[in-house]
C-alpha cells in the first residue's frame, strides 16, 4: 500500500525554507561523510564534497520523482554521491599522491550496481542511520513515559502487557504510545524510509 506523503521532500521542492534544508543537511551530512571515507577521501576534502553532494540535491530535487518505488530517494542520493566521487578522483588521476586511483572506478561501479553487496550495504545503512537520527529528533516531542513505553515495545521487542505491568500503566496506554510515536516517525521518514520497512511493519 502506497501511503508515503513525502512530507519533508515535498516541502523542500515547494520552497527553499531554511528550516527544511537545514534539517535535511543535518540529517544526511554524517552519512555522506562516512561513505566518503570508505572511498579514501581525506578529511581536508570531505567538507567540500559533502557540500557538493548537498548542493546537487538542492539543485536537482525538483527533477526527482519518487513514484512510490521502494528506496527511490536513497538510490537517487547514492547516484549523486557516486557521481561526485568519480569527478573528484578523476580530477586527481595525475597527482602522484592520490589514493585509490587504481581501483576507485571498479569500487564505485560495485556501489552503482543495485544488486551488489556494497549497494545492499548502502541501502541497509541508509535506512538504519536515518531511522536513528529521526528517533533522536522525535524524542523531545513526547512525554518520558510515552517514549519509554514506545522504546520498550518497538525497539526492544518487549510485550505490551509486560511493559504495562512494569511501568504501572494501562495496556491501552502502552499501545497508544507505540502508535503515536510510530505515526510521527512514519510522517518524518516519508520518502526517506519506505512505510514497508520492517521497523514500521512490526506488530
Amino acid at each position: 500500500m502506497h501511503e508515503t506523503s513525502l512530507s519533508l521532500l515535498e516541502r523542500l521542492r515547494q520552497s527553499s525554507e531554511n528550516e527544511a534544508w537545514n534539517r535535511l543537511a543535518g540529517l544526511y551530512t554524517p552519512l555522506i561523510r562516512a561513505w566518503l571515507r570508505r572511498y579514501d577521501v581525506q578529511e581536508c576534502d570531505a567538507n567540500d564534497l559533502v557540500q557538493e553532494v548537498l548542493l546537487s540535491v538542492s539543485k536537482d530535487l525538483g527533477k526527482f520523482e519518487h513514484r512510490g518505488h521502494p528506496g527511490a530517494f536513497r538510490g537517487w542520493l547514492k547516484a549523486i554521491l557516486i557521481n561526485r566521487l568519480r569527478k573528484f578522483w578523476r580530477a586527481r588521476d595525475h597527482r602522484p599522491l592520490a589514493r585509490g586511483d587504481s581501483d576507485i572506478d571498479a569500487r564505485l561501479a560495485l556501489l552503482d550496481d543495485p544488486a551488489s553487496e556494497m549497494s545492499l550495504i548502502w541501502n541497509r545503512e541508509h535506512d538504519q542511520y536515518v531511522l536513528r537520527q529521526l528517533l533522536t529528533l522525535a524524542e523531545p516531542h513526547f512525554e518520558p513515559n510515552t517514549w519509554t513505553a514506545f522504546c520498550k515495545v518497538a525497539l526492544e521487542g518487549a510485550k505490551p502487557d509486560v511493559v504495562a505491568q512494569e511501568m504501572g500503566i494501562s495496556l491501552n496506554a502502552v499501545c497508544l504510545a507505540k502508535s503515536r510515536v510510530t505515526r510521527r516517525l512514519r510522517q518524518d521518514s516519508a520518502g526517506l524510509i519506505e512505510s514497508s520497512s520492517s521497523f514500521f511493519t512490526k506488530s
